[in-house]
């Protein structure tokens, strides 16, 4: 949940301190874009399959669209490129919250990047700037540069005794794609009303419709939780509003069937904590194993093994540290997380206090977990003046990660700050973590669409993470060529993935996708490359040829009389 932060200058002086041992990996590196954010301040974004970047303006209608430049790079791209530009979302009605042909401006809502390309924006814990949920959204065809018709969620599933200020059901719920290629999002029922939500329910693009899958025996509320993927297609959650608990949803029996401890707490709920219910992001690794970050003051982290079903805390080498004179620790009540190339995992953190109504402070940092160690590294420009839930990061094609922040709280009296790094380690994967292709055109053309076939198109990993408020998975195969005698590098359009999830490191499981090759694509020979979170196929050769020429149409020929023939002489 979203909400503003009070600092706490004079009891923690927290803005001034720095990190004892503070240690760092020594290639880590920010680095800013070479262009700015054309208006306001960048929020969530979302990675499309031509490769391009949709980032939503904070508390606006209008997203901006940032494409790379011609040798693949995101540093030296730019924004709002003729051709790629995303159009305002269209205003909106609801009329519980007072908007009636309002514009929707939402901050913190639900989102996905659909198997066909399109990107659906749900929900909203603020809209037009004030604490009003809503149940709206619109689904977005970047191919087409248009909306669809607003979504409305029924009140008979999300909205219980009506809708109203903190009342709106879908508000800044979780969402995720199934193995399947279906849409799931939860409900948050009426905040205000102190009657939260176990259910969920499927987007059926077709109809622009949610269907209601409950009841699904959930143990506690959807209220703040993070949804998981695993590789066997099932969904993790870290229960928000029970202490040291996990739940599993199966898509096959539409229930919470499997349930357990996770050894250390890591919801912001009970005694000693803020009483807040956030609960941090969750990233998978390449071994399988999936790093989960402690929402609470006590810092504590813990790793689920997906392949035993176990849990095991990460122990003080895994841990957030204290904060510099206080008993409490850094960690991450709501704030993004994104796997790396090399398999280690980023993460935003800041400082949460033992208070109730709880506080949060600045400054924040960034670690990284690889397994066993959670170091420090680098923090971006800005990082002082952040708290973690103000960061959103994607995992970018390039293995780079794209960090947005901004501190939003009007409360604050500093000036607005924000920060669009790239975070870069400049680690690299291992083959056995690369997508693999199995089948390829040897040909392709512009203006034509293929197929492509291979295994780990779909990643070991969601990416990036961050639970409610904002999803920005990647775990969908891109394709890019790159031609050998410029070097130049095209990203196609891929669509109508026949898998989504993800899966684990060495499975054989054949993906398909189809991709279309855009016009501006040179000739000649080619590297042909498939891209997943940031890492990278081996190229398979691909010759680019030239269009088909498409032939001229036929003269129309209007009859008329028939000349008289010459006589033979």
């Amino acid at each position: 949940m979203k909400r503003h932060f009070l600092k706490n200058i004079l009891s923690s002086g927290l803005a001034l301190t720095v990190l004892v041992g503070w240690s760092s990996v020594a290639s880590a590196q920010w680095t800013p874009l070479a262009h700015a954010f054309p208006s306001g301040f960048a929020e969530v974004s979302l990675l499309l399959t031509d490769g391009t970047v949709m980032c939503h303006e904070y508390s606006s209608n209008r997203w901006h669209r940032l494409k790379p430049d011609i040798n693949g790079s995101y540093q030296n791209g730019s924004w709002d490129v003729p051709g790629f530009t995303v159009a305002d979302m269209p205003n909106a009605n609801d009329p519980t919250i007072g908007c009636v042909n309002c514009r929707y401006q939402p901050l913190d809502f639900a989102s996905a990047v659909l198997p066909d390309g399109r990107v659906v924006v749900i929900g909203g814990e603020y809209n037009n700037g004030n604490k009003k949920w809503t149940n709206i959204g619109f689904m977005y065809d970047p191919v087409t540069n248009t909306w669809s018709n607003q979504i409305t969620v029924p009140s008979t599933w999300c909205c219980t005794n009506g809708r109203g200020t903190l009342t709106g059901g879908i508000g800044d719920a979780q969402s995720t794609i199934l193995t399947s290629g279906t849409m799931l999002l939860a409900s948050l029922g009426n905040a205000g009303l102190g009657n939260h939500s176990r259910d969920i329910a499927s987007f059926d693009p077709a109809t622009l419709t949610f269907t209601s899958l409950a009841p699904t025996g959930k143990a506690d509320p959807n209220w703040e939780e993070n949804w998981n993927q695993l590789p066997d297609g099932r969904v993790l959650t870290i229960d928000s509003a029970i202490q040291t608990r996990f739940e599993i949803y199966d898509p096959a029996t539409n229930s919470w069937g499997t349930a357990g401890s996770t050894v250390v707490n890591l919801a912001d709920y009970g005694p000693g904590t803020a009483g807040s219910e956030e609960v941090g992001p969750a990233v998978l690794r390449p071994d399988g194993t999936l790093i989960a970050f402690s929402g609470t003051n006590s810092g504590q982290n813990a790793v689920y093994n997906t392949a035993t079903g176990t849990w095991a805390a990460t122990g003080l080498a895994g841990d957030f540290p204290l904060v510099p004179g206080h008993t409490y620790h850094y960690a991450v009540a709501d704030g993004p997380a994104s796997l790396l190339p090399n398999g280690n995992v980023l993460v935003m953190a800041s400082p949460v206090l033992p208070m109730n109504p709880p506080l949060w402070d600045t400054p924040s940092h960034f670690f990284e977990f690889d397994g066993t160690h959670l170091t420090q590294v680098a923090d971006s420009p800005h990082a002082a003046s952040f708290v973690s839930y103000q960061g959103k990061m994607l995992l970018l094609p390039t293995g780079e990660v794209l960090l947005t922040a901004y501190n939003q709280c009007p409360c604050d009296p500093t000036p607005a700050i924000t920060d669009v790094q790239l975070y870069s380690n400049g680690g690299a994967p291992q083959d056995a973590w690369r997508p693999v292709i199995t089948i390829a055109p040897s040909t392709v053309a512009p203006g034509n669409t293929y197929s492509i076939s291979g295994t780990l198109f779909n990643g070991f990993s969601e990416g990036a993470s961050y639970g409610d408020n904002a999803q920005m998975s990647t775990n969908y195969p891109l394709v890019r060529i790159q031609n050998h005698t410029t070097g130049h590098v095209f990203y196609t359009r891929t669509h109508n993935h026949s898998r989504m999830g993800v899966e684990a490191v060495g499975s054989g499981e054949i993906v398909t996708t189809h991709f279309d090759v855009p016009a501006s694509v040179e000739p000649g020979a080619s590297d042909l490359v498939v891209v997943v979170n940031g890492i990278p196929s081996f190229p398979v050769d691909t010759v680019v040829g030239t269009p088909t020429p498409t032939p001229p149409p036929r003269a129309t020929l209007t009859p008329g009389p028939r000349p008289t023939p010459t006589p033979r002489p």
